[in-house]
């Protein structure tokens, strides 16, 4: 195991890791570091992890999980030290592959915000759902300013057609994700959405259009019958919502509410719009859910809204 001390220094402070988080991950580099024992396990697991791409990630981390144990280290935490350390690789494979380097950045931002989620949601600071972090380190998944993006085929078997523009059932496409890192200015999504289409140039069909698409709790078409006017619902409508369900529970509750998520509606928090909504919502008995949506977007411009 190398001595990486001095990069994961850098690492926290370039992507803005809560300064009380940092001890902790020191302290597991530390424990680490300190016997050659945990160093021999961790350079296994890591190494046969690295040479499968990634692959069968479920199994590294249980690895790493029962690594962490032997010291005193939470799952949550020991899960995401294990991509601190390979985006030291991460970062020389962008390199050798020709990436800018502002999109690794960009992409290792991903760290932070399922830190802070899980800091809000639990009260540790690591990550509840770090195989989620697979797509970036197979670098098939990138962050281009605010939004994430990766390739996919599109999946409604009928397809999509808006006036003329036709996309068919298994056509690549580029899907979105959202991070949670804070807001969503309207300015930030077409940036985003400019810089992807020009990163993927090569899915810029023939008559010049881009399609993305985005599967998502924000796209649950009864959003806008009760989300707060602002950036959440400038982001909902560059879409044509094309699919919307209704759910048995509120599984995305942890996103609005983290550590109240539990509790019964009537006692959630409501100190911000978004959790005021919810919780109305929620009192009301009505339901939430999730939906998917299309944006046609011509490199300026979206042209399906």
């Amino acid at each position: 195991m190398r001595d990486l001390s001095a990069f994961f220094e850098e690492l926290m402070e370039k992507i803005a890791f809560p300064e009380e988080s940092r001890d902790t991950f020191r302290n597991v580099n530390s424990k680490l570091l300190a016997s050659d024992e945990y160093k021999a396990e961790f350079d296994e697991i890591y190494n046969t992890c690295i040479n499968q791409d990634f692959d069968d990630i479920h199994t590294h981390l249980d690895k790493m999980v029962s690594l962490g144990e032997k010291f005193g280290a939470h799952e949550y935490t020991s899960e995401l030290f294990f991509f601190m350390y390979s985006a030291y690789d991460l970062k020389a494979r962008y390199e050798k592959e020709g990436i800018d380097e502002s999109i690794y950045w960009d992409s290792m931002c991903d760290l932070r915000a399922k830190l802070i989620e899980c800091h809000d949601v639990y009260g540790i600071w690591g990550s509840f759902v770090a195989s989620w972090f697979r797509g970036f380190f197979n670098v098939s998944r990138f962050a281009l300013g605010r939004l994430q993006f990766e390739e996919t085929d599109f999946g409604p078997e009928n397809g999509y057609e808006f006036n003329g523009i036709k996309v068919e059932n298994g056509e690549s496409v580029i899907n979105i994700h959202i991070p949670s890192l804070g807001r969503l200015p309207i300015e930030s999504v077409y940036d985003a959405l400019e810089r992807a289409y020009k990163f993927y140039s090569e899915f810029v069909r023939k008559d010049g259009i881009m399609v993305f698409v985005c599967g998502s709790w924000l796209l649950y078409k009864e959003n806008k019958d009760f989300y707060p006017d602002g950036n959440l619902m400038k982001f909902i409508n560059c879409f044509d919502i094309i699919e919307s369900h209704d759910n048995d529970t509120f599984g995305d509750c942890w996103r609005v509410f983290g550590k109240y998520k539990d509790l019964p509606a009537n006692e959630l928090p409501q100190d911000t719009s978004l959790r005021k909504a919810y919780a109305e919502r929620l009192m009301a008995g009505k339901p939430t859910g999730g939906g998917f949506g299309v944006i046609l977007f011509d490199g300026k411009n979206i042209i399906n809204k």
